[in-house]
């Protein structure tokens, strides 16, 4: 989810537990950039060679034994299960929950990124919040970012090929 704090809990959660870092709006193509900036929403087809791209690099730290740490959106099952399928068994996912008006406030103040206010809504009529049988956990995203880090740190596996989104 937009807003959400991906990002900073990702490079927190990574360093905390020794992983390497992946922002994952760093593998969207220039097109679904461009299409976001403009205030248009993505869909699925637009996502899936961002998915496919993502899929792609969570697949080769799999295959190397290598946890990551990724921050994306992955706001539906079936993304999910993509993304799950290229890193095995290994997988988990935190989603930070929060209510529209704090994304769009937080989206509306953050500077530098292409994702505009406007396109929250999307979001949260795209969003499949986490089911019973994924996992992972949900936390509150307005939550201060030490809760957080204690929470997640007591419950992401530490296999060594975690992956977690």
């Amino acid at each position: 989810m937009t807003g959400s704090g991906k990002t900073t809990v990702g490079k927190a959660v990574a360093e905390q537990l020794g992983l390497e870092f992946v922002e994952g709006d760093d593998f969207h193509p220039a097109a679904n950039i461009a299409k976001m900036t403009a205030g248009h929403a993505l869909d699925d087809a637009d996502r899936e060679p961002w998915l496919r791209a993502l899929a792609d690099r969570i697949r080769h730290s799999a295959a190397a034994g290598e946890g990551l740490v990724v921050a994306c959106s992955a706001l539906k099952r079936a993304y999910r299960d993509k993304l799950r399928a290229a890193a095995g068994p290994g997988l988990w996912c935190l989603y930070l929950a929060l209510d529209r008006d704090t994304a769009r406030d937080r989206v509306s103040r953050r500077t530098g990124h292409f994702m505009p206010a406007q396109l929250v809504d999307s979001q949260f009529e795209t969003l499949e919040p986490l089911e019973p049988d994924e996992p992972g956990m949900t936390m509150d995203a307005t939550a201060a970012l030490a809760t957080i880090l204690t929470r997640v740190r007591a419950a992401v596996p530490r296999s060594g090929r975690g992956t977690a989104p």
